[in-house]
């Protein structure tokens, strides 16, 4: 399996917006830096024909300590969910 690096999306915009590397970096990161933004705001961040990035709540779960078998009780905790747009399921698929 082949990843993607950040670095790489960076080059990449650069290349498709025929501008510096440094240009590049800073358009990914400011991506990125607004779709945390909201997240850490409690907003869903819909991106038409790419997907929705959504908070969800973890209620709180017992579980096992795999080093000592002792019963521990998982806190209740917020996540990051991602659904991809119909569209991204097709053009993977």
């Amino acid at each position: 399996m082949v990843k993607i690096t950040k670095k790489d999306l960076s080059i990449s915009v650069a290349e498709t917006l025929a501008t510096t590397k440094f240009e590049g970096k800073s358009a990914v990161n400011a991506v990125f830096q607004e779709i945390e933004k909201a997240l850490t705001e409690g907003k869903t961040v819909d991106i038409t024909g790419f997907g929705k990035f959504e908070l969800v709540n973890k209620p709180e779960r017992d579980g096992i300590n795999p080093f000592t078998k002792e019963r521990i009780v998982i806190p209740a905790q917020k996540s990051v969910k991602f659904r991809p747009s119909k569209a991204l399921k097709e053009k993977v698929n």
